[in-house]
Formats: structure tokens, sequence, C-alpha cells
């Protein structure tokens, strides 16, 4: 009973691995049987098509130029290039992708077919995790059919690694190259040079009937940036609001200075950085396969990475408008006063000056590290018009996240110089002149310039420590039975697959004290800096800043000079989270393959009938500090129909259309399924019976969430000329039938604590949490072309051209409360293409990818995500490699690389004004040298 169980099978993630490997297979073999031996960048093109060619869904494909070599530095990179798809960087890398112009929170991505665990808060996969010489094809679906497990709304990513015996011969390969970043080394101690390694090993034994491969990858890669952060850019009225002038703490009238920048908007702070991060990720890959009998065959396949991403960050926070260095009662410039004579244009004031400024020089760090592990078991048992297939599988990540935050300055709040900071709108935000010398360790002291968390620790926090964890289990049990039919029914399949996940989000924070402060009865002592931790002065030119104190922050903190007193607030106490999900799949489909005499018409038909039983622990928790931290348990049940149809249209001459019509789902973002709630109770308000009025208020996730659903079509004709050319123009449309977004709730307060006064007449209240609201519709067209100029004359064999345009139009509203703002990572106009020669062993190409403005997904405070608009980008990458074809030297390629060759920085900014820039991050260019032998 037991090895039937195993036997049944999972046959979307048996067939897509199968098809991976025979389409490389079969690359390889027409390649050495061709008059012309085609390998490199152009083998890899022809397998593409292939896969695109021969799929009965709409899918696009990227294929390994051969073993451990993508066709670009990352796969994230590699996938963006792809028809539809674009990239979003996050330190200057490309992390998560959008598919059709939604966010990474509608796809899925899998690993040979399997849903895996993400280090991520969320769903979304970031996929700096994958090594690209481990993966040798990702496909991408952009239409679902009913034994694709996971699928996501916009697509599903799959990526697959190499099958021993489906490859069929022995290779030994290895791969070497070195990095230099253009920008040097921003922060003392941080590295410009890193570099990359790899070894793969595939062979087969015992006549072809055990296969293995095994692929190990190390990479430790710098990156520099230098960051402009503003904290926003409020709008000045004629006057700030009364402020006190006397020690008694009488308040006088408004100071009435800003006559002449009234109705315009101004920074109001700003908190800019050099960063200097280190990347190092090791990733290994095994397999082996077993064909005891041609009937039967047998895979086992692991996956294991482990990340290390170590950040410093320094720059000087400068609270501007919104500063208030001194208390209430100092009788000395009390407030940070913007000067008259400021220069304004269209609405924005672009040169002034601030007095009374107390900046808050930053030494900070961040540090990433995870461990993930992906097992899984396959089956195949294929005779006589039966097939049946099993497939167990189990990933696990730990992530923990140090998010370290140290402040110094000229005296705590109230004490010390204040500056005079002058400000210029430059184009990448804003540059400032000073009067202080912030490289001048006997000015610059450790210390609370602002006060932050007085309300914690007594003359306010030194610093800020966060330590967010993240777990995250998946396990899935998968079966399915094929019969072939021998009609043009071709063959109906039969399937289910059980797939349990939990993952986990917690927090310890804390407010980092000077123990010297703490022990100083009036609260008002700064620390100079212990000598034996000053490093070399930062410098911030491109800020207009000749340089700032620098120290080395983890070693401050581990030296003892901190205390460590805990967050004791209701907001991190409901930010923790665990959410479960069993989720059950039954599907069946029918395989079609019928004449109809203008061509074969083929496809499939079928539906998924999903339950899904959720359920969220967390905690309901108020105040500051809080008084009340219950822990709080909620879920769900509900069952969903996801019926699909796929046919395509196989015409003579090569000519293909294509029809996809289904109903689609994607899960919601699990922050937002968290059952854990803030909430606030107001005592004024206790004898009021209209719930507009109820003394109880919150925000929190609903772990009662159900999915977004659309109903979707596809349409595509293509146009194939032999393996390497070809074609393309589709369009699609989805009908969101639900979507999520922050609405007001009635919540029952019933057996919460009440923190003072009465009892209440209501235990009733409004609050904010995530709910399924009307949907809307998204809808564009693709393009795409693949054409080596042989075609157009056999003089120009080697040369050819590739590329994409996509246009994305969306009429959905994600928040009613702002119904201007965009769809999350919509840009409405992606395009891309490649130039590239290879011939006689020479092989050069240059990529350019464009994505037009988007909503952007950016980390916040405590790690925390928000979406900020981000602004268009476009993107250069070029190579040249040399390989060697026979002698002494056979088997030998050279490459040399270069990355982000436009220096494209990544910009946000504020409201429909590109001058007011959030954040601009310049991370210049990166150069690669290497070698990789073949054997």
């Amino acid at each position: 009973m037991g090895c039937a169980l195993f036997l049944i099978a999972a046959q979307s993630a048996a067939h897509a691995q199968q098809a991976s490997a025979d389409t490389q297979a079969e690359t390889v073999n027409e390649a050495e049987t061709a008059d012309i031996v085609v390998t490199g960048f152009r083998a890899a093109l022809a397998s593409s098509i292939a896969e695109k060619r021969t799929s009965d869904l709409i899918v696009e494909s990227v294929s390994a130029e051969d073993i451990g070599k993508l066709p670009d530095n990352s796969i994230a990179e590699a996938i963006a290039r792809l028809p539809g798809l674009t990239a979003q960087r996050l330190d200057g890398r490309a992390q998560v992708i959008s598919i059709r112009g939604l966010s990474p929170d509608f796809s899925t991505t899998l690993l040979n077919g399997r849903e895996q665990v993400t280090t991520g808060d969320n769903r979304g996969v970031e996929f700096d995790q994958y090594p690209s010489e481990v993966i040798g094809q990702v496909v991408v679906y952009k239409t679902p059919e009913a034994g694709l497990i996971g699928q996501g709304l916009s697509g599903t990513v799959d990526l697959r690694t190499i099958r021993p015996l489906a490859y069929g011969k022995r290779v030994i390969a290895g791969n070497l190259r070195g990095e230099k970043l253009s920008l040097g080394k921003l922060n003392a101690g941080s590295k410009n040079k890193g570099f990359r390694a790899s070894g793969t090993y595939v062979d087969q034994f015992a006549d072809d009937r055990i296969g293995i491969a095994i692929g190990v990858a190390h990479l430790e890669s710098p990156t520099q940036i230098e960051r402009f952060n503003a904290w926003g850019y409020p709008t000045v009225e004629t006057a700030k609001p009364p402020y006190c002038l006397t020690a008694a703490g009488v308040c006088t009238g408004p100071n009435l200075a800003y006559a002449d920048a009234a109705g315009n908007h101004v920074i109001g702070g700003a908190k800019p950085y050099v960063v200097s991060t280190n990347l190092k990720r090791t990733g290994v890959i095994g397999t082996v396969q077993w064909e005891p009998v041609n009937a039967f065959t047998m895979t086992v396949d692991g996956y294991y990475s482990k990340f290390k991403d170590t950040q410093i960050l320094r720059g000087i926070e400068f609270p501007l408008w919104w500063g208030d260095p001194y208390p209430q009662g100092a009788v000395d410039n009390p407030r940070v006063i913007l000067q008259p004579n400021v220069t304004a244009s269209n609405g924005l004031i672009t040169n002034g000056t601030y007095t009374g400024v107390k900046g808050v020089v930053r030494n900070d760090a961040n540090q990433r590290k995870s461990d993930l592990y992906a097992l899984g078991w396959n089956g195949v048992y294929d005779q006589d018009g039966w097939k049946i297939m099993g497939d167990v599988s189990y990933s696990d990540v730990k992530r923990k996240d140090m998010i370290v935050e140290t402040y110094a300055g000229t005296g705590r709040r109230g004490f010390g110089a204040a500056d005079t900071v002058s400000f210029r709108q430059t184009g990448k935000g804003f540059a400032f002149d000073t009067a202080l010398d912030y490289a001048d360790p006997n000015i610059i002291k450790l210390t609370s310039s602002q006060g932050w968390g007085s309300d914690v620790i007594p003359g306010g926090q030194d610093g800020y420590y966060n330590q967010p964890i993240v777990n995250d289990e998946l396990a899935a049990f998968r079966g399915e039975v094929e019969r072939e039919l021998g009609s043009w029914l071709k063959s109906i399949q039969i399937g289910a697959n059980f797939t349990k996940r939990t993952k986990s989000l917690s927090y310890n924070q804390y407010f980092l004290g000077l123990k010297a402060n703490a022990d100083d009865p009036t609260h008002t002592t700064s620390v100079t800096i212990p000598s034996e931790y000053l490093l070399a002065p930062t410098e911030l030119a491109y800020l207009g800043i000749p340089g700032m104190v620098s120290y080395d922050p983890l070693k401050l903190l581990n030296s003892g000079i901190y205390n460590l007193n805990r967050n004791p607030n209701a907001d991190v106490l409901s930010a923790n989270w665990k959410v479960k999900e069993d989720v059950l799949t039954g599907y069946a489909k029918l395989n079609l393959d019928a004449d109809l005499g203008i061509g074969t018409l083929t496809g499939n038909a079928g539906v998924q009938i999903v339950y899904t039983d959720q359920s969220s622990d967390g905690f309901a928790a108020s105040g500051a500090p809080a008084f009340a931290a219950n822990p709080i348990s909620d879920g769900d049940k509900y069952t969903k129909a996801l019926p699909s149809l796929n046919l395509s249209l196989r015409m003579p001459d090569d000519f293909i259309v294509r029809l996809g019509l289904a109903r689609e789902m994607a899960r919601p973002r699990l922050d937002d399924m968290r059952s854990s709630i803030n909430f606030g109770y107001n005592p004024a308000n206790a004898g009021n019976t209209d719930i507009s009025f109820s003394p109880w208020g919150g925000s929190g996730g609903n772990a009662k969430l159900r999915p977004w659903i659309a109903d979707a079509a596809d349409i595509s004709v293509e146009k194939y000329f032999g393996r390497q050319a070809y074609v393309s123009l589709a369009g699609f449309y989805k009908n969101l039938k639900t979507y999520i977004y922050n609405q007001n709730q009635v919540y029952d307060f019933t057996g919460f604590p009440v923190s003072s006064g009465p009892e209440p007449v209501l235990r009733q209240g409004v609050v904010t949490t995530p709910q399924n609201g009307d949907g809307g519709k998204i809808y564009g067209a693709e393009g795409s072309v693949s054409l080596p100029f042989s075609v157009v004359a056999e003089m120009l064999d080697g040369f050819g051209a590739l590329g994409s345009l996509s246009y994305t139009k969306s009429k959905i509203t994600p928040d009613p409360n702002n119904p201007s703002q965009p769809l999350p990572g919509l840009s409405k106009y992606v395009w891309n293409g490649t130039l590239f020669f290879e011939k006689w062993g020479l092989s050069a190409r240059a990529s350019i990818r464009h994505r037009s403005k988007f909503l952007g997904e950016v980390a916040g405070f405590g790690a925390s995500r928000k979406m900020r608009e981000a602004k268009g980008e476009t993107i250069l990458d070029a190579q040249i490699g040399y390989e060697f074809k026979d002698g002494p030297l056979e088997g030998l390629s050279i490459l040399a690389q270069g990355t982000n060759l436009t220096d494209e920085p990544f910009i946000t900014y504020e409201g429909d004004d590109s001058r007011r820039v959030i954040d601009y991050q310049r991370f210049g260019r990166r150069y690669l040298l290497g070698v990789s032998y073949r054997y």
C-alpha cells in the first residue's frame, strides 16, 4: 500500500522536469548533427524556442548556454528579459519579478515543479537566493492548466535543474569570475571586488540506468550605493504652530516667518547614506536518477542555500521642517526655523536655509542570514498506456535579520551646538551645506540629538536594535494517474496534491541606551566615541558634505557600552504572527490531439478543486507601553473551483494560434492573513452608543481573508522559422472578481481589557483590516521576436537579435481611499532587446531592458514594507567571450561582462512630482572577468 501511494504521481512536476531535460538534450543532439554546430547562446535560444513551440500553454523560457551558464548575471535578470516580465532592483540586484504588470504577490515560483518556501516576509520569491549557475532552465507559465499546482494569478515561474539521465552524457564544468565595482569603497573596511565560483558534475552509470548531477556555486559579491532619502515634503503654511518661549512653558502665538514660502512643498527631513554591502551565498544541488526497468524511473533531488548579506550604512539624518531639537521651556532657538528668502519653482522650494538643526550622525549595520533546504522524491511508472506518478517534497527556511542603528551628534536634545543647513535641489534629491564639522570626534559624540524614544529611555534612545526572525516550512504530497485513450481525446489525467505550510514572523526590538546616561540622574550625558572603534571619516561629497565621523557599530554594540531596553509598545507585539495553510487540490484534465484538416488541434481542458483550511495565531495588543497582549487565533475554510482550457491550433508552415481561458487564483499576502491587531481604547467615549464614536478602534490583519480571483483570457499568434527564429503577438485580459485592500470593519471587542475609566456601553468598534473588495480589469498586449540575421543574408550568419515590447493597462483601484494610486508593480510599458554575434568561438552581445514608472515595494522602518512611486529605468548590460574549440585549450572559455553600464539609478518620489525625490540610489557599474572549463 505504501509503495502504491509513493508511485501515485505529481505529473506537472515530473512532466515539467522531463520536458526541460528532453528539450536540452534535443538541442544538444541537433547541434551536434547539424552541418553547422550551434552552441552557446544560440543553442540556449533554440532550446527556449523549442519549449515555447511545443507547449500547449502560453509560456516563455530561458535556457542555460552551457552547464552552469544562464545568459545573464543572475536568474532574475535572465527572467526580466522575457516578454511581459520585468524586475525590481534591491541594493542594485534584480530581485523580485513582476509578470504582466502585477506585483510578485500575484505569482508563484516553483523549483522543479514544486512550490517552495520563501526567505521574504510573504510569498514572493527573492531570486538572489538561487544561484544562476545551478539552474538549467526557467519556464514562465502565463496561462494555467489543471495539473499545474501552486499556480499564480499573473503567472508561474518554474526553476529547473538538470536531469542527468535525460542529459545523456558525462560533463565536468567549472566557472570562476572576478568582479569590480565602479564606485570604489564608500565605507572604511568595505570591498569593491568580489568573485563567484561554481562546479558541476553530470554522469551516468550502469548502462545509463543511474544518473547523478552535482552542482556547487559560491559567491562573494559586494555592492556600493550612494543613497539620498527624504522624510517627505510638507506644504509650508504661513506659520508653524505655537511654541513655548519661557522656562515656565507659556506658549506664545505662531511664528509668522513663512509668508514668502507658504503654499510650496519643502524638504521636511533627510536620511542620506552611503551603503556598502557584501553578499555571501553558497548553493548546492544534487540529483540522483535510477531507472531499474524501462517502465519505472525514480528521482531524488535536493537543494541547499546558505545566504549572508551584511550592510554598513553611514550618513547624517537631518530633521528639518519636522525637527524639534529642544524641549518645551527652552528659551534659545526652540524650533528649527526655515529662513526667509527661499527660492521656489512650480510649488517646490528648491533652495533655502534651516537654522537650529540638530543632525543625527548614523553608523548603522544590517545583516541577513538564511538557510534554505529543499528535498524531493519523484517516481514515474509508464507502461501499456498507463502512467502513474508520485511526488513527495519538503522545503524549509530559517531567516534571521539584525538591524542596528547607532546615533551620534553634538549633544542630547536641548544641549550641544545646533547647525545651519542650506539645501539645494540637484536632480538626485537635495545636497546640503553645513556649518559644523561632522568628521570631528571632539564635536560629534554618542548621544540622542533628537530625544527619540524618551518615553522609554530617559534622555532619549541612543540607537535601536531589531531582530526579525522568519520561519517557513512546507511539505507536499502528490499523486496522479494518466491513461492514454488513443483518439482525439489523447489521454485523461486525475490527480491530487496536499500541501501543508506554516510561516511565522517574530520581532525582538530594543532601544539602545548608553549605560553612562542611564547612571546620570539628569540623563544628559553624551559619550566620546572610544578611539579603538573609530575609523577613517566617511566622505559624503555627493551630498555636499566633506565627511562624517565613522566607527564600527557592531563592535561598539558588542563592547557593552549600551543597555538593551526591550521595546514594550503594542505595535511591536502585534507585528508578530504565524499563519498555517492546509491546501488539498484535486484535479482532472483531458488532453487533446485532433487533426482538423487545416491543422492539428492540441491542448487540454480541466478543472482544479481547491480546498483551503487556513488559520493564524497572533496577539491583540494595546498601549505604549502595552498594557494588554492577549493571544488571539482565527481562521477560515473555503473551496474554490478553477476551470481551465488551453488550445493550440498548429497549422502548416509553423503557424500556431493559441487560446487560453481560465479562472485564476492567487493567495493573499501572509502578513495580511495575520490574526494580530493593535487596538486602542478611549475612555472619554465609554458612554457612546453610536459605532462611529465607539471608544474602541485599531488596525491589524484578517485571518479570514480570501484569495484574489480572476477570469482570464489569453490569445497568441506565433510564427516559427526553423529552430532559432520566431515572431509572436499576444493579448491578455483579466477580470479580477475581487481585490484585497484595507477597509474599515466592525470588530467585536468582547472580552478585551479596558485600559482605564468606566466600562464601555459598546463592545464593538471600527478596525482597519485587509478585506476582499471589488476587483477590476487588467489587460494588455505583448510582441516578441527572435531573428538570426542569416535569414536575411547568409553573410550575416552568427549575427542576430531578439526583443519584446509589452503594454499593460489597469482599471483596478487598489486603495479606495486613494483612487489615483496605481496598481503595485505595474509598468505601462516594458521593452527589452538583445543584439548578439556568435561564431568561430567568439561571442558578443549587448542587452537593454526598460520599464516605465511603477509603484514599487521598498523597505521601511523596522524592515517593514511600504509602497512608493518609482521612476522608469533603462538598464544596459554587455559581454564578450571566446571559447577554444580545439587544441590543448579545448573546452576553455573566457568571458568579460559589464552590468548597469548606463549607471541607472533607482528613484522613488512623492505624489506626482518627480522632483520630490524620496529615494535616489546610485549603484554604479559592475565589471566581471572570468573563465570556464568544460570537459
